[in-house]
């Protein structure tokens, strides 16, 4: 005999203006408040190959400049004459890259919930790290138990 559990899915529908991070700890933190759920975990999934999921710091702008940055440097465009081993091109010199910097970053997380809000740090903050260069609508799966 298992326990019941309470099982609530929504989709967060995030816009992107290209390469860099999008907060969106509010919208997560308005839902579970809305669940009315006083404990559980709340699991965030990311339904797409070319981005990621991130908690970092939401104090200073600056860590987000840096670390778009450095995953530029660290996996540039495929135009890059040192990415010229890479034979998946034709959809853009951002896309390849894009699907090795999902790879080597989250897209899942869990974050567990008390009284009725995510347990993050005092400067963490919830965000969508885009990796394509143009816009973007990116689809994340929010589940709370």
């Amino acid at each position: 005999m298992g326990a019941v559990l309470s099982r609530m899915q929504t989709e967060f529908q995030i816009g992107t203006r290209g390469q860099g991070l999008y907060e969106f700890t509010r919208e997560a933190v308005s839902w579970t408040r809305e669940q009315g759920e006083q404990a559980g975990l709340l699991t965030l999934f990311v339904r797409h190959t070319s981005c990621s999921l991130l908690i970092q710091e939401n104090a200073d702008p600056e860590v987000q400049t840096d670390l778009r940055n450095y995953f530029a440097r660290l996996v540039p465009p495929t135009t890059d004459p040192s990415m010229g081993y890479l034979t998946h091109t034709y959809e853009g010199p951002d896309d390849m890259p894009a699907h090795i910097k999902a790879a080597m970053m989250p897209v899942s997380l869990s974050i567990p919930v008390r009284g009725g809000v995510p347990v993050l740090g005092t400067w963490q903050g919830i965000y969508l790290f885009e990796h394509r260069d143009a816009p973007h609508t990116r689809k994340v799966a929010a589940h709370l138990v």
